[in-house]
């Protein structure tokens, strides 16, 4: 596969000419969340089209004008070239690391949840650090986040809880996040002052359009209850929360911070879609690692990544081994290094 077809460059222009159309029509903005998000996302991909259209003319012109050179030497011109070309090549480098982004739907916007593991508060709280590093990685990259249902955990912390991210390639990073995290550390929560091991679990899965993957309204068992979340009277006083259980698979997705009914079913079809391309996709994989005898299964099996606060301090990943010192800013948002490894990685 070359560059050209990792960047895909028709294609993005084609995804703009269909969020034009889309911020073209007239009751556009009648939806301020999902007008904020198209707009993004179209400005992001024009950025990264015109950089790349930029790169590519710029790189043919420097190669004519050395093709002219070669044929009547000119010392000074050639030093201009020389100049150039490392300007090209540090350019070219800051955007390579978007080439890494070949998945099906890394440009798109994605659904993370996350989930407490056993042991109470101690595991609501790390649960709720994590909320807390992803989302301020998501306002870090300018993506909008949107919660879309939530757990309280009893003293602190949560038990559950669900976002939706949009922004350009939000899928594509975050991905890289989906599994289970391991926290060491010294619990606030312990008189004593134990250290504690904590798991927590977050799912990542990308937004899909209910067409994409075809689900059938017989394998469907929807229940409404009344909500719980933010959102105004109206919300708290009618059955305006949404659950959907895919009864073949037994996966169940709710969602109750929309402001009606309807808007939170149209939302949790979409994380079911979701979940049921994840657990395709994660089965194909499982097979491929089968026949190479590394199979490993996956959720809370599939520890990724341990965060180390005491004796020392480390965050490792699992996967790729990549490793730091820094887990103040990990903790506090600043994944971009884990997640380059995670991608570089997966196409090893």
């Amino acid at each position: 596969m070359t560059t050209a077809d990792l960047l895909d460059i028709p294609g993005k222009k084609e995804e703009m000419i269909k969020l034009e159309k889309i911020m073209q029509e007239p009751d556009f903005w009648s939806d301020q969340d999902n007008a904020t998000a198209v707009s993004r996302t179209f400005e992001a991909l024009k950025d990264d089209v015109n950089a790349w259209e930029t790169l590519t003319r710029n790189v043919q012109e420097l190669l004519a004008l050395d093709d002219e050179v070669s044929k009547n030497p000119d010392e000074e011109i050639a030093h201009e070239i020389e100049q150039q070309a490392l300007e090209l090549e540090t350019e070219f480098s800051r955007r390579e690391f978007y080439i890494l982004f070949s998945g099906l739907h890394d440009m798109g916007n994605a659904i993370v949840s996350f989930h407490a593991g056993s042991g109470g508060t101690e595991a609501q709280d790390w649960a709720e650090m994590l909320v807390r590093m992803i989302t301020r990685y998501a306002e870090k990259k300018g993506w909008h986040v949107m919660l879309l249902d939530e757990s309280k955990g009893n003293e602190a912390g949560i038990k559950s809880a669900t976002f939706r991210i949009v922004g350009p390639y939000a899928y594509g990073h975050l991905r890289s996040e989906h599994g289970t995290h391991r926290l060491v550390r010294i619990s606030p929560f312990d008189a004593e002052k134990m250290r504690h091991t904590s798991f927590a679990l977050i799912e990542v899965i990308p937004e899909l359009d209910t067409q994409e993957i075809k689900i059938d309204d017989k394998d469907l068992r929807i229940d409404t209850f009344m909500s719980g979340g933010k959102g105004g009277q109206s919300v708290n006083t009618t059955y305006s929360a949404v659950r959907i259980v895919h009864i073949p698979t037994g996966i169940s997705v709710q969602c109750q911070n929309e402001r009606s009914q309807l808007q939170n079913k149209e939302t949790a079809l979409k994380i079911l879609a979701g979940k049921l391309q994840k657990v395709q996709e994660e089965k194909e994989a499982a097979e491929r690692l089968q026949l190479r005898g590394e199979f490993k299964s996956p959720e809370w099996g599939s520890q990724i990544r341990s965060y180390v606060l005491h004796p020392y301090h480390m965050v490792k990943d699992l996967r790729t081994k990549f490793e730091s010192t820094d887990t103040e800013g990990i903790l506090n948002g600043n994944i971009d290094s884990f997640v380059e490894a995670y991608l570089r990685w997966s196409i090893e």
